[in-house]
């Protein structure tokens, strides 16, 4: 059927209008005709075609093709949602609140949002939320990852999103959705202001949010070296030895002091209540360092690999190429930066006991608040130091 263009009547719409697709529409219609009918209810309200109408507009025609619908109100705003849905043009965020919409109608789960019999019984002929996920080609977990987002993302951060146009993902959404509203507006101000990413936004407020944190008293309250400090540093004076040789007699004792194993157990670890730790240690004092977290009450997270060109091998073993930092924590401390942040890394060798600076880089860039680092034997930029003395 055709329809005078002026009668068909436009209600608020689910989608913006692209200017640059109504042309593109025009151009084609304008070559090949009208391909695909609008979809109108029997009181000429517009369900779908919008962009077709306005081309139609744009080539000054008087008439269009339509396809009628004749269905309730609830269909009706289905019928636009399944036909938008079908579009490949659609952001992961506008695909999220089109099916988060579309559970509010017919239900996702068993039970799900269904009300009376009598909405069951008319919407009983529609695809169900999770039959259109699997025809745009998305999962179960990501369709409801996607409507989680939609729901808890603020209109302000919603209409950031789509003013800039910025590249989304499930992921991206979920971590915005997850941040409370006001942390949400400095998103959205963030990527007004040019942020190139909705990660790289949410990543700038986490860092705020961070700072902020370890500015309170109660981690701040000591200035002086015997303060609590938010990352620590620790290569402790293990109880050892060096070998001693003929080509060096007067090397029987390391050049620095050592502790004994009592005296490491003892000692206090001036950690504030969420704390960044790392303990170095090597294959030989590797299960004392684990036992030294649990008598420190750290919980260990993970191994940090420091591969090392070249190093020790004792006789019948393997050469011992690498270094351990352990990480572990108290409390619950947050990193500022994931980039390039992984359990292993490659980096030269420095003096004897010298550990990296490229791992020091690493945690200057990865957390934030006060740094110390323990018994190291040179001044490392953005750490306080207790020097080469163990007490």
């Amino acid at each position: 059927m055709n329809i005078k263009i002026n009668d068909v009547v436009i209600s608020s719409r689910k989608r913006k209008l692209n200017e640059d697709k109504v042309k593109e529409l025009a151009e084609s219609m304008n070559l090949l005709g009208q391909l695909e009918p609008i979809t109108i209810t029997k009181d000429n309200v517009l369900i779908a075609g919008w962009h077709r109408l306005e081309a139609a507009k744009l080539l000054g025609w008087d008439e269009i093709k339509a396809e009628l619908f004749d269905g309730n109100e609830i269909e009706c705003e289905l019928a636009e949602i399944d036909e938008n849905l079908m579009r490949n043009d659609l952001t992961v965020l506008e695909q999220g609140e089109h099916l988060a919409r579309r559970q509010e109608l017919i239900g996702f789960s068993k039970g799900g949002d269904r009300k009376s019999d009598k909405f069951q019984k008319a919407t009983v002929a529609l695809r169900s939320t999770k039959e259109i996920a699997q025809e745009i080609g998305i999962s179960e977990k990501s369709m409801k990852n996607r409507m989680q987002a939609a729901r808890n993302i603020v209109p302000e951060v919603k209409e950031a999103i789509r003013n800039t146009e910025i590249a989304n993902s499930t992921t991206q959404l979920l971590q915005l959705a997850r941040l409370a509203p006001a942390e949400q507006i400095e998103v959205a101000r963030n990527i007004t202001d040019g942020v190139s990413s909705i990660a790289d936004a949410v990543r700038q407020v986490k860092k705020a949010q961070v700072i902020a944190n370890l500015e309170n008293v109660e981690a701040q309250e000591a200035k002086k070296i015997e303060g609590v400090y938010d990352v620590i540093v620790i290569d402790p004076p293990w109880p050892m030895k060096k070998i001693e040789r003929d080509v060096a007699p007067n090397q029987v004792e390391f050049d620095y002091p050592t502790m004994s194993e009592e005296e490491l157990f003892n000692l206090e670890i001036p950690c504030a209540d969420n704390c960044h730790v790392w303990l170095w240690t090597t294959q030989k004092y590797l299960p004392l360092a684990l036992d030294l977290l649990e008598a420190w009450d750290l919980k260990y997270v993970c191994t940090f690999v420091w591969h090392k060109p070249g190093g020790f091998q004792p006789f019948g073993l393997p050469q011992y190429n690498c270094e351990f930092a352990l990480y572990a924590r108290r409390g619950s401390p947050e990193f500022i930066d994931f980039k390039n942040f992984m359990v292993c890394f490659e980096a030269p060798r420095g003096a004897h006991s010298e550990k990296p600076q490229e791992f020091y880089d690493m945690v200057n860039r990865v957390t934030a608040g006060r740094r110390l680092d323990m018994f190291n034997r040179r001044a490392i930029p953005g750490f306080d130091t207790w020097g080469k003395e163990a007490k």
